[in-house]
C-alpha cells in the first residue's frame, strides 16, 4: 500500500462521502478510521477496494465497529512506528501517462525533466533503506524539495502527494555525461550514440550499456568487450511501433510490452529488422522492452533508434549499480558515462517473460517491476532466509504467511556474486523485519548458497531436495498443499540417491516427496564439460541406445578420436556421473540434429532445439512410458530415430518438432499413469525445461485432455530463480510457524 498514493485516495474518498476520521502508514501497512453516516460509511467500505490507485494491491479489508469521536474532519497523519513491519514496499514502475504529458510538454515546469514521477509511477525499491516507505528512508533524503515541490507533496489533492521521490529541475537529482549537466548531457549522450559509442547508462536498478541497435560495429564492440560471446543482447525499441517493425507481436505480448512492469519481451524476430547480426547471432527470438523511466523516454526519443539496453557487467559478474564501482569496471567496455547522483539503493535487472497461449506470462526472470512483491504461503512459516540454488540465483524471506523473493541475483559462481547474495539478503531481513531462526539450503554441498547458509551461525540449517523445491514452489504459490503429481524437468539437480536428476516424476507435497519416476539413466561424460559441450550427450545417448560404441553421426563436427574417447567415457564411471537430466536430452538432440555441438551460455541448445520446431501435426517420435514402478521415461527409441533421420537428411526443423511432441505426450502420458494409480488429479510441471513454451503448452492440452488439472508456475520462473520460494514452503510445512 505504501508509496503509491492510497493515503491522499482514503483522504479523496471520505471527502466525498462526508466521513470524519484519518488514516496513517505503520510497518503493517496502512491504518485508518471513518467515522459518519453508517450509509456512508458502508459506500465507504465497498468502493474502498474497487477505486483503489492504480499501483495499489488491496488484499483484504478487515474493518471493526469503534464508539464515535466525533471527527467532524478527515486526515492524513504522520506515520506511525513500532511493532514488526509487514508492509508492503512498491517495485520500481514504469512512468505514468501524466507524469510522460508532462514530461514532453514545453510549457511544463518538469519539460525534460529525466527524474520526472509521482505517486503512480516511479523508482520504489531500488531506493528505498526501510519501512515505513517516508523520504527520509530513501535515497532522496539528501534532496531538500523547493517551494512548489514542497506544496504539491503536502497538498492531498495533488498526485504527487507524499510521492517520496518528487523532484523537478530546480532541486532534484542532476544528469551528467562527462562535464556536462542537464539538458546539455542527454544532447551529447545521443549524439555520442548515434556516433557509434558504447555508453553506460545509469538507470532505475543499475548501469546498462547501450549502443544503436542497428550499429554493426558498435554492436560487435559491445559484445568483445563485454566478453559476451554470443548470448543475445536485450534491445530497447522507442515505442511500440518500432518494437512491432523489430518482433512479431501478439496482444500477449504488446499487453506485457505496456505493463507497469515494462520487462524484456521474448518474442520471434521479425525478418528485415533494424538489428545489427551481433545482437543475438544464433537466436531465432529478441528480447525487447519500451522504455519505463524518463530518463530513459528522453534518451530514446533523443537519439531515433531503438538501442541495445544490455545489464553493466562483465559476463557472469552481478549488474554494476554504486558509481565508483561502475566505473571501475565498466571503464573498459564504455566510451562514455552518463550518469546522474539519485543514488541506488538496491541493485535490480530488468525482468525477462515470454507470453504463453494461455495469455499469461512465462516469467524466465523475475526482476524489475515484479520484486519485492510479496507471495502468500499456504502455512506459516517461522522467521526464514531460503538461500535458493547456484544457477539463476534468488533468496526468500519468509514469516507467518508471507514470503518475500529477492530479485534476480544471478549465477552464484564468483565471489562479486555471493557478496550480492550477502548484500541483498541483509537488505530484504531489515526491511521485512525477519530474524531467521531457519536457514534453508539445497542438499548440494557445493552450491555457493550452501555453504553460505551453512556459515551462518544460531539458526537452524535445513535442508531441501532441488526438485522437491520445484514442485512446492509452483503448489504454494497456487495456495495448494499437495499431494500431487509433478513433472520436474530441468538441467541439473542433486538427487537424494547422490546421483544428478533432472527428468523427475514425483509424487507429494510440501512436506515431502517420492521419487516414483523418472527419466531412462545414462552417463555425463565428462561431467560439467558435458553441459557445455552437448555432442558429448549425444554420444552418451547413442551409446546407451545401441549398447554399444556409436558411429560419429554426419551433423556433429568433431574428430573421430575425440568421439572415440568420449564414448569410453561414457562406458566407465570415471568421469562420467549418471544423470535423469531432461535439459541433457535436449542438448543431444541438438546436437544430433546438427543444430549446436557446443554452446556458450546455459541452456543455449534446448532454445536453439525450440526455435527450430516447426511443423504442427508432425508424428512424435517413440518414447514409450514403462509404467513400473518406478515409471520410466525411456527416450531410446526416440535418440536412434532422430539419428536416423539426421543421417538420412531429414531437415532439422522436423526432427526438433517430433521430438518436442514426443516429450509431451510421453510426460501426459506418464503423469497420467501415476494420477490413476494415485489416485490424484492434479499435475504439477516446473523445472527450467518448462521455459520451453512449445513444450509446456503441449503438455498442459494433453493433460487437461486426460480429464486432469496441470498446475504452472505464474508468479515465479519455472527455472531456478523460484527454488527458494519451494525451499521456504518446504521448510514451513515441516517445522510450522
Amino acid at each position: 500500500m505504501q508509496g503509491v498514493g492510497f493515503r491522499p485516495y482514503v483522504h479523496r474518498l471520505a471527502g466525498e462521502l462526508a466521513l470524519g476520521g484519518f488514516v496513517l502508514n505503520d510497518e503493517r501497512g496502512v491504518l485508518l478510521e471513518v467515522e459518519g453516516d453508517e450509509v456512508a460509511v458502508a459506500a465507504f467500505l465497498a468502493r474502498l477496494p474497487a477505486e483503489a490507485p492504480p499501483l495499489a494491491t488491496v488484499e483484504r479489508v478487515r474493518s471493526e465497529p469503534l464508539a464515535p469521536h466525533g471527527d467532524g474532519a478527515f486526515a492524513i497523519v504522520a506515520s506511525a512506528h513500532g511493532g514488526g513491519p509487514l508492509a508492503l514496499v512498491s517495485p520500481d514502475s514504469a512512468t505514468c501517462a501524466d507524469c510522460l504529458a508532462e514530461l514532453f510538454d514545453p510549457a511544463d515546469r518538469r519539460h525534460r525533466y529525466p527524474f520526472i514521477n509521482c505517486t503512480n509511477c516511479g523508482p520504489r525499491f531500488t531506493i528505498v533503506h526501510g519501512v515505513p516507505y517516508d523520504r527520509p528512508l530513501t535515497t532522496m533524503a539528501g534532496f531538500a524539495m523547493c517551494p512548489p515541490c514542497r506544496a504539491e507533496y503536502e497538498d492531498p489533492r495533488d498526485r504527487r502527494f507524499h510521492a517520496q521521490p518528487n523532484a523537478c529541475p530546480q532541486c532534484g537529482p542532476i544528469v551528467r555525461f562527462g562535464a556536462t549537466t542537464g539538458e546539455g548531457a542527454l544532447a551529447a549522450a545521443a549524439a555520442a550514440l548515434r556516433d557509434g559509442a558504447v555508453l553506460a547508462v545509469k538507470g532505475l536498478g543499475g548501469y546498462h550499456l547501450a549502443c544503436v541497435a542497428d550499429d554493426e560495429r558498435a554492436v560487435a564492440a559491445l559484445r568483445a568487450r563485454k566478453h559476451r560471446e554470443e548470448r543475445p543482447f536485450a534491445l530497447m525499441a522507442p515505442d511500440l511501433e518500432a518494437a512491432r517493425g523489430l518482433v512479431e507481436l501478439g496482444a500477449e505480448e504488446e499487453a506485457l510490452l505496456l505493463g507497469r512492469e515494462r520487462p524484456i519481451v521474448l518474442a520471434p524476430r521479425r525478418a528485415g529488422g533494424r538489428v545489427a547480426a551481433a545482437v543475438a547471432p544464433t537466436s531465432a527470438d529478441l528480447g525487447v522492452m519500451l522504455p519505463y523511466s524518463p530518463l530513459h523516454h528522453l534518451l530514446l526519443a533523443d537519439v531515433g533508434a531503438t538501442l541495445v539496453m544490455t545489464s553493466g557487467n562483465v559476463s557472469d559478474e552481478p549488474i554494476a549499480y554504486a558509481d565508483d564501482d561502475a566505473r571501475a569496471r565498466l571503464e573498459g567496455i564504455a566510451d562514455g558515462f552518463l550518469t546522474h547522483d539519485r543514488p541506488i539503493h538496491m541493485r535490480t535487472d530488468d525482468s525477462v517473460v515470454r507470453a504463453r497461449r494461455s495469455g499469461l506470462p512465462l516469467l524466465l526472470r523475475r526482476s524489475r517491476g515484479w520484486v519485492p512483491g510479496s507471495l502468500d504461503l499456504p502455512v506459516d512459516a517461522p522467521p526464514l532466509v531460503a538461500c535458493g540454488a547456484e544457477l539463476k540465483a534468488t533468496f526468500c524471506v519468509a514469516k507467518r504467511r508471507r514470503a518475500w523473493v529477492s530479485q534476480h541475483i544471478g549465477d552464484l559462481q564468483n565471489l562479486e556474486t555471493l557478496l550480492s547474495l550477502r548484500e541483498g539478503v541483509a537488505h530484504f531481513e531489515a526491511l521485512f523485519a525477519v530474524t531467521p531462526e531457519v536457514v534453508v539450503h539445497d542438499l548440494h554441498p557445493d552450491y555457493l548458497s550452501t555453504r553460505y547458509a551453512l556459515e551462518r551461525d544460531g539458526v537452524r540449517a535445513v535442508a531441501v531436495q532441488h526438485h522437491h523445491a520445484h514442485l512446492a514452489a509452483c503448489l504454494a504459490e497456487h495456495g495448494e498443499t499437495g499431494p500431487a503429481v509433478g513433472a520436474i524437468f530441468d538441467g541439473t539437480g542433486l538427487g537424494t540417491d547422490g546421483t544428478i536428476w533432472g527428468g523427475e516424476l514425483l509424487v507429494g507435497g510440501l512436506a515431502g516427496f517420492e521419487r516414483v519416476g523418472h527419466l531412462h539413466p545414462v552417463r555425463l561424460p565428462g561431467g560439467d564439460r558435458a553441459i557445455r559441450e552437448p555432442w558429448r550427450m549425444a554420444c552418451a545417448w547413442l551409446q546407451e541406445a545401441l549398447g554399444e560404441e556409436p558411429p560419429l553421426p554426419p551433423r556433429i563436427a568433431v574428430d573421430h578420436s575425440r568421439w572415440r574417447t568420449m564414448a569410453s567415457v561414457a562406458r566407465s564411471d570415471i568421469a562420467a556421473p549418471v544423470t535423469t537430466s531432461m535439459g541433457r536430452l535436449f542438448d543431444a538432440v541438438a546436437a544430433l540434429a546438427g543444430l549446436r555441438a557446443q554452446v556458450t551460455y546455459e541452456g543455449q541448445a534446448a532454445a536453439e532445439l525450440e526455435a527450430a520446431a516447426t511443423g504442427a501435426g508432425v508424428s512424435p517420435y517413440p518414447l514409450p512410458v514403462d509404467p513400473g514402478p518406478p515409471v520410466l521415461l525411456d527416450a531410446r527409441p526416440a535418440i536412434l530415430a532422430v539419428a536416423r533421420d539426421a543421417a538420412d537428411g531429414v531437415d532439422a526443423r522436423v526432427i526438433a518438432a517430433r521430438f518436442h511432441a514426443a516429450v509431451a505426450a510421453a510426460t501426459a502420458s506418464a503423469c497420467t499413469v501415476l494420477a490413476e494409480r494415485e489416485g490424484l488429479s492434479t499435475v504439477v510441471l516446473a523445472g527450467g525445461v518448462f521455459q520451453n513454451r512449445l513444450l509446456l503448452d503441449a503438455v498442459v492440452e494433453r493433460v487437461a485432455d486426460r480429464g486432469l488439472r496441470a498446475l504452472v508456475p505464474e508468479r515465479l520462473p519455472p527455472n531456478d530463480g523460484g527454488i527458494s520460494y519451494g525451499q521456504a514452503a518446504v521448510a514451513a510445512a515441516r517445522l510450522g510457524g
